[in-house]
């Protein structure tokens, strides 16, 4: 009973969070978000009601009405209709480039051109270069720039990454990491689904899976041994060009050094088993070392639910649950998001954040996705046509 209270209180807070006041002095960072995306009330202006640095200033989208009903929704103070118009405000500090993948790299530099810090959505852009030279280009504009793997932010992960660089289970020797959703959540016409604009599981839901094998595993691939995809058939014809190079579902077998070896697969529509029945979403890695096993399910979403259950070979099993930080900051109900928006403002204030993804950890990942995508046959996603004068 105790804990269906505790996921009670913490599910409601996470979604109805205290309103911290805002800060006077130093005033407020002011917040504009770049698409009216889907994604942006659990990513910022949700986490930011509870930050008392943050304040969700403007928004801008294709068209002045979607921006002024977005803004009257979700109460923020500025619309703006196009992406530039947000960029011109000189009270916008941050930006939130929530665009679709392909309009990363175009809108993040312009950004920077403006002088404005970005929280730039995942995955980076449509290629390892094109990553590459945001950040180069932040750190010439001596901005901040930070990809929103925001799993990586909760204490849940880093204690799931404790255990294992603990040496309790010895050495490791394989790594399995799942992120596959049930068929149904994204239709025709999803920008998931969207060569053009970057689309792909291996983009949308890969770049998750992949970034975890290299974190938990400490290490960078060596190779790309297989892969194995199925591509996205659309039921209208009218999207069936486009679907060709889209992976609905892709699966990559790596090596690693010291003969570790590691798989992913990630899905955006696992078809129902037996024809009707629906699949649970499986989220979730399996780090097989040398004394046993270390299972996390839901790393994406922890807050939620999760649990990490430790197996030792011919020993005893215990299961660990992780909602709140031992280095003094977070509570129970902060989602990743709450936890990422807190080290974000933290290098902008210049205090050192607890959890940071560097220059170097963004392009890794990238290159792995198009390490996959060419050895798939599918190819890379089409790099930018925008060129910064």
């Amino acid at each position: 009973m105790g804990s269906f209270i505790s996921f009670t209180k913490r599910i409601y807070t996470l979604f109805n969070p205290p309103t911290a006041p805002k800060f006077i002095t130093p005033k407020p960072l002011k917040f504009g978000i770049l698409g009216a995306a889907n994604i942006a009330p659990l990513a910022l202006i949700n986490p930011a009601k509870s930050h008392p640095e943050v304040v969700v200033y403007a928004v801008g989208a294709r068209s002045l009405a979607k921006a002024q009903a977005f803004a009257k929704k979700h109460g923020i103070e500025k619309a703006y209709e196009g992406y530039q118009a947000l960029l011109d405000d000189p009270e916008v500090d941050a930006v939130y480039n929530a665009l679709p993948n392909g309009l990363h790299f175009e809108w993040t530099m312009k950004a920077l051109a403006a002088g404005k810090h970005v929280l730039n959505e995942k995955p980076s852009a449509d290629t390892a270069e094109e990553t590459r030279q945001m950040f180069e280009f932040a750190e010439k504009k001596r901005l901040v720039m930070l990809d929103a793997y925001h799993y990586r932010f909760h204490p849940a992960l880093k204690r799931a990454k404790a255990i294992i660089d603990s040496g309790e289970l010895g050495a490791v020797k394989n790594i399995t990491v799942d992120l596959m959703i049930p068929k149904g959540g994204f239709g025709d016409g999803d920008i998931r689904f969207d060569y053009s604009l970057g689309g792909g599981a291996l983009m949308d839901l890969g770049c998750y899976v992949i970034s975890t094998l290299r974190y938990m595993s400490s290490a960078e691939p060596t190779s790309v041994v297989a892969t194995t995809h199925t591509v996205y058939e659309p039921k209208s014809s009218a999207y069936a060009e486009s679907a060709k190079k889209v992976d609905r579902r892709m699966e990559a077998t790596f090596g690693l050094p010291k003969d570790v070896t590691a798989t992913i697969r990630c899905d955006l529509g696992m078809p129902p088993s037996y024809g009707f029945v629906p699949q649970f979403p499986r989220v979730g890695f399996v780090v097989e070392c040398e004394l046993g096993k270390l299972e996390m399910i839901n790393h994406v979403q922890p807050t939620f639910y999760h649990s990490i259950t430790v197996k030792i070979r011919g020993g005893h099993t215990r299961v660990e649950k992780v909602y709140k930080g031992t280095e003094g900051k977070g509570e129970e109900w902060w989602s990743t998001y709450r936890y990422q928006l807190e080290a974000f403002v933290d290098r902008l204030r210049d205090r050192e954040p607890e959890t940071w993804l560097s220059k170097e950890d963004s392009v890794a990942t990238m290159e792995w996705i198009e390490k996959v995508y060419e050895k798939s046959g599918l190819g890379s996603r089409p790099k930018s046509t925008y060129v910064q004068e």
